[in-house]
């Protein structure tokens, strides 16, 4: 890996995964039929009142793949998500690929190991690569940076491939603005400079944001452009300052629930979406912190 910043004349070609569940999106970012490719924040289905996981959503991007002959090279996550468990094991094992995530990673393992009791060591593992920021990585012909961009979590990564950059949650769409902060280690001045980080990115490039959560005047959307959310965004418009920023970030992340699958999806993104090892009856168990969080 390099920390020289990467430059790709191509343009990838960007397929979606929308999850209406989680309002999540999972991307597959490749250059063509037979091309290489890597799948970005991919989705395992939970039922969280039958204790279930399911595959349809993950099945779907198998199913795009296998057609169009794709060789999956990575499988990148943005950041422990908080509302979805990963299914990067499930088309790893199918797929192949690397699973890949900032190298801060270890600093969410080391809280969240406490809060959950899951032993071991902070190190990154069981991730079979972590990014630093700068970091220049290829997909095929395309080249590729890893940007961190801190802030929602301290772990947040976003992949620039081409001309498209995957901001996992750092920004929404215009209209819905920007991710909480109050996450352990989130932080409302890093998510500033952060996302300004992205903004002072060339007005063409474009963002494919993690999730969408639509108004009612809109369906789901996931493509926008740094023109776009300089112009546009509620929350970081050209012309709103940090105190501003920080200000509003903090008021709105004061009424805001915790995320519904938060318990389940950080102990198991944490592991790079490996699921609990079976007890001795053949099961696997999740654990539910009490008075912990």
């Amino acid at each position: 890996m390099s920390s020289t910043p990467a430059e790709s004349p191509l343009k990838p070609a960007v397929e979606p995964f929308f999850d209406p569940v989680t309002g999540t999106v999972t991307y597959v970012v490749h250059s063509g039929p037979g091309s290489v490719c890597a799948i970005v924040d991919p989705v395992l289905d939970y039922d969280p009142k039958a204790g279930r996981t399911s595959t349809a959503s993950a099945d779907r991007v198998i199913a795009f793949v296998r057609e169009r002959a794709l060789i999956v090279d990575w499988l990148l996550e943005t950041h422990a998500h908080a509302d979805h468990l990963s299914a990067a094991p499930y088309l790893q094992a199918r797929l192949g690929g690397r699973i890949a995530i900032g190298e801060q990673i270890r600093a969410v393992q080391r809280v969240f190991s406490g809060v959950f009791n899951l032993g071991g060591a902070a190190d990154g593992t069981p991730f079979d690569h972590l990014f630093a920021d700068g970091d220049t990585f290829a997909v095929g012909p395309l080249a590729a940076r890893a940007l961190h961009v801190p802030g929602h979590t301290p772990a947040d990564m976003a992949y620039q491939i081409g001309d498209a950059v995957f901001v996992g949650d750092t920004l929404f769409m215009p209209d819905v603005g920007t991710a909480r902060c109050d996450f352990p280690g989130g932080d409302a001045h890093t998510l500033y400079r952060s996302a300004r980080r992205l903004l002072a990115l060339p007005a063409h490039t474009r963002l494919f944001v993690c999730h969408d959560y639509p108004p009612a005047t809109r369906g789901p959307c996931f493509e926008t452009t740094v023109a776009a959310q300089r112009r546009d965004n509620i929350h970081l418009h050209d012309g709103i300052d940090e105190d501003a920023f920080v200000a509003m970030r903090r008021a709105r992340d004061g009424t805001l629930d915790m995320p519904t699958l938060i318990l389940p999806s950080i102990q198991v993104n944490i592991r790079a979406g490996r699921l609990p090892e079976p007890e001795d009856n053949g099961v696997r168990y999740l654990k539910i912190p009490l008075d912990a969080l």
